[in-house]
């Protein structure tokens, strides 16, 4: 580019010079007495005219080139500050979701869920028994928590002691008194579990405060 402003001005320079030269010329002429010189060419005229039709249009394309990168940048500003925004918005998300499973575990429980939808096999089978108890679902993640610890949900667990199935039941045939398939449904078992639960810790979350401090219930 500047090399092309270069030459438009070495050739604007020449034309000048030759203007001058001839009209030098011409007074240098009149006061010898000599005949006039000859007036610039028309190539002249023509050379000059094109030399600033050529200036009038690189600075065109100078001013479109720059437009351009000026709209480059807004659009990259533009993308850069959406991801921005969107990096924070999902970052404070992160930080509420950990803040709120920091707090369950020390509360030594787990988020309520909205629905039973939030569990499935057994568990699914222990949160509709629990809200048939008339316990809420605020009462589920204790449930959850203490039979994981107890029998990981499972109906055949069986411990030396003599407890067996889902809320280890002391002995296992106490599960008799809901059902005579106590040894294999889950569903009886669950059932038995949350009556023993009601009958003496008043709730599961009740059962599941004192099973940390004790190790059993």
């Amino acid at each position: 580019m500047d090399r092309l402003w270069s030459k438009i001005g070495v050739r604007a320079t020449s034309v000048g010079l030759l203007v001058a030269g001839g009209v030098g010329g011409l007074y240098v002429g009149q006061a010898h007495d000599e005949p006039p010189q000859q007036p610039v060419s028309d190539a002249t005229t023509l050379a000059l005219r094109s030399d600033v039709d050529e200036m009038v249009l690189l600075r065109a394309r100078q001013n479109q080139h720059a437009a351009a990168r000026s709209l480059q940048r807004e659009a990259v500003n533009e993308a850069g500050e959406k991801a921005a925004i969107e990096a924070q918005s999902a970052a404070k998300k992160a930080r509420t979701s950990e803040k709120r499973k920091i707090a369950a575990k020390r509360a030594g429980t787990v988020e309520i869920p909205g629905n039973c939808n939030a569990y499935s096999g057994n568990k699914a089978i222990g949160c509709a028994l629990v809200l048939q108890s008339g316990f809420g679902i605020s009462q589920m993640p204790c449930l959850s928590n203490l039979w994981d610890k107890e029998s990981g949900w499972n109906p055949k667990a069986a411990n030396p002691s003599g407890a067996y199935g889902i809320p280890q039941a002391l002995p296992g045939s106490k599960m008799s008194s809901a059902g005579s398939d106590w040894r294999t449904n889950p569903a009886t078992q669950i059932k038995w579990g949350l009556g023993y639960i009601k009958g003496r810790y008043s709730t599961p979350c009740g059962a599941w405060s004192y099973f940390q401090a004790h190790g059993n219930y």
